[in-house]
């Protein structure tokens, strides 16, 4: 699986949005100002998790989207398939022929793309949030950070 722009942008996003305080609302062009992402496409990747229950858009001046639940309650492999990340390296039409080394190589290839899957959907929003937090304090960096 390779990590495209789109899920690059929506972790990104929707971390950003797990450090807002008390997790309110952030405006599409302050979380695009902060993580460097154009404002329009991020404004459609927050549409599509919006879709997916990922988050809440918020009409008004002081509106904006914010995350729908906790950020432990949301994993990567949820923001990824919201976006329509493909979370397999196996082509859908994939089919072994008759040998057998290639049916012990399919098989092998489908247990690593479940066991990655798994990874996905365990590592949460929360989990990101303190892995950054933890390498920024071993460089003696302060506490907010870009994404």
């Amino acid at each position: 699986m390779k990590l495209t722009t789109r899920g690059h942008y929506s972790v990104k996003a929707l971390l950003d949005l797990s450090l807002q305080p008390k997790y309110g609302p952030a405006s599409v062009r302050a979380i695009a100002k902060r993580q460097d992402i154009p404002a329009p496409y991020l404004e459609k990747l927050l549409i599509e998790m919006r879709r997916a229950g990922l988050v809440n858009s918020i009409r008004g001046s002081v509106g904006g989207y914010q995350l729908a639940r906790k950020p432990d309650k949301i994993s990567i492999g949820q923001i990824l398939e919201a976006v329509g990340e493909n979370l397999t390296n196996i082509p859908l039409n994939s089919q072994p022929s008759t040998q057998a080394e290639d049916w012990v190589t399919f098989t092998l290839w489908q247990r690593l793309n479940q066991k990655l899957k798994e990874a996905l959907y365990s590592i949460t929003l929360a989990d990101l949030y303190y892995d950054a937090r933890s390498w920024q304090a071993s460089l003696g960096e302060e506490a907010s950070f870009v994404v």
